[in-house]
């Protein structure tokens, strides 16, 4: 597993932040994408495999059966984009021994147990960190170090009976858009397992459902000296909107199956307030009713404040629980994989979405398998090197799992 490292510390070297703002028109959102695709399609022929980089920034492999054996298809994939919200391309971070206390990130900044308790379940490992200024990249990159592993490790045990092993590394997961054109065809498997985040052990089958709702809202501006039964203040709809949708239902208040609004940006002045949220709920039925009193709580205020409020709304992904419902088996394998390791499976809920998500409704089943990092999107992101290790030998377990089932 030494190489490892030496591949996940060159990931997190090139900044590949996508962009949300772009997401919809360009593909990838964000040109560093391209640079680890090309690092990773070289990577791959080096090992022996003929490797696919399409227009979109997907890089497409396969290592082939070995065995007469009719065996099932399987996939990894994972995605080489990071958060839109925080630069990434860390070129220096910290690899430390982790011998309990205070992790110091800078002059200013540390990880503490009292604020991430995780960290008393580490002591013993060797954790890579930030330096406080940019996020790690762990959240996919970890993921994408794991499969390369994966795949080295066939390539060169090919004693190791097998069948057809699937890869891809997919663009703009961040953004909710690379899966739209991920092509299931070409990739042909039967199911596929992304390696993305998580702690060890993490088993992951049902995901949020995920809506993506901008509000738009037109005021009247004029000098506050003369503003009385004529100034309509965008600011003030905005803060009477957000309000509206409660105090509680707020990613802050929220666990478990638990829904939530979620408003991450907001700007404006007086003439014009924009504000973009995600809606997210486990629960279909409860998912729709949250999109209804959005629009509900919209038209209240045209009625009120006379057609100042434009909202749009864009569904992004659903809960691939009510596709893998159907496929025990898949989530199966990926168990019984950790217990021969010695790792307990965790399964729980996502509480965000993956490529899974979408691409378990294009028909590809696709639960998810922790790739080891923490903290994710900013500074306090962190990854223990033997949780990035155990990802890596739980996918090897799990396609010899398979091909003795």
């Amino acid at each position: 597993m030494e190489k490892i490292v030496e591949r996940f510390l060159k990931y997190i070297s090139i900044d590949t932040k996508s962009d949300f703002n772009k997401a919809l028109s360009e593909k990838p959102s964000s040109p560093g994408q391209w640079d680890l695709a090309k690092l990773l399609k070289s990577e791959l022929e080096d090992l022996g495999l003929e490797a696919t980089l399409s227009d979109e920034c997907f890089v497409y492999s396969e290592i082939k059966a070995n065995t007469d054996k009719k065996l099932p298809k399987v996939g990894f994939i994972a995605h080489i984009d990071t958060s839109p919200e925080m630069d990434g391309g860390i070129k220096d971070p910290q690899i430390i021994d982790y011998e309990g206390g205070d992790i110091k990130l800078n002059d200013k900044l540390a990880i503490t147990p009292n604020e991430f308790p995780i960290l008393n379940e580490l002591v013993g490992q060797t954790i890579i960190t930030t330096r406080g200024e940019t996020l790690l990249g762990a959240d996919d990159k970890s993921g994408v170090a794991a499969i390369m592993t994966m795949a080295e490790y066939f390539i060169n045990h090919p004693e190791v009976e097998h069948g057809d092993i699937k890869i891809t590394f997919t663009p703009d997961e961040e953004t909710g858009t690379g899966a739209d054109t991920f092509d299931v065809e070409l990739f042909d498997a039967d199911f596929a397992y992304t390696v993305d985040g998580g702690v060890l052990g993490e088993l992951e089958y049902e995901t949020f459902n995920g809506c993506d709702a901008k509000v738009r809202i037109h005021g009247k501006s004029v000098h506050p000296g003369s503003a009385k039964n004529t100034m309509v203040n965008s600011l003030t709809i905005a803060n009477e909107f957000d309000r509206m949708l409660g105090e509680v239902r707020r990613p802050e208040h929220t666990e478990d199956y638990e829904g939530f609004f979620h408003l991450f940006n907001i700007n404006g002045g007086v003439e014009n307030t924009s504000m973009d949220y995600i809606i997210r709920d486990h629960d279909r039925d409860k998912f729709e009713a949250k999109k209804k009193e959005f629009e509900a709580n919209a038209s209240y205020l045209n009625n009120k404040y006379g057609d100042v409020i434009e909202v749009e709304l864009r569904d992004s992904y659903y809960n691939m629980g009510d596709v893998l419902k159907e496929h025990p088996e898949i989530v199966g394998y990926a168990k019984t994989a950790m217990e021969n390791l010695g790792i307990e499976p965790i399964i729980s809920p996502v509480r965000g979405g993956t490529d899974g998500s979408k691409l378990s409704f294009m028909g590809l089943p696709c639960p998810n398998i922790f790739a080891g990092g923490l903290n994710f999107h900013g500074v306090y992101e962190m990854l223990p090197i033997e949780y990035m290790e155990k990802s890596a030998e739980t996918i090897i377990e799990l396609v010899k799992v398979i091909a003795n089932k």
